[in-house]
């Protein structure tokens, strides 16, 4: 079994920052990619931003300058960064990671931690 959990979620006021963490766990081998999308009410689930192994990364292009993505590959761990948060960054953000376990390699998801930015 893989899991990923993500954390750092919250209520910000425009212009604040947040943190989001996301660790994956379980019978892993190794993580290719792993990344942060965000899905609002109404819209489809878009990418946010993504990270190779090595640390080559891609971002959407209107997120370009607020938001960070790092990883710990000794922890299994990504990160985001988000600041100079906007209302119109309020989703559910979701961590998927490639990884590869003892049986497969295979897409995962979190659960979706909620980022909410009042104005």
């Amino acid at each position: 079994q893989v899991q990923l959990v993500e954390s750092g979620g919250g209520l910000v006021q425009a212009g604040g920052s947040l943190r989001l963490s996301c660790a994956a766990s379980g019978m892993i081998r190794t993580i290719n990619s792993m990344g942060w999308y965000r899905q609002a009410p109404g819209n489809q689930r878009e990418l946010v931003a993504r990270m190779s192994r090595v640390g080559g990364a891609n971002y959407a292009d209107s997120l370009k300058g607020r938001f960070t993505i790092s990883r710990d590959n000794a922890k299994n761990t990504v990160y985001l960064q988000m600041n100079t948060l906007k209302p119109e960054d309020t989703a559910v953000y979701y961590c998927n990671a490639e990884i590869i376990s003892d049986y497969a390699t295979a897409p995962y998801w979190g659960q979706g931690t909620q980022v909410t930015v009042s104005s």
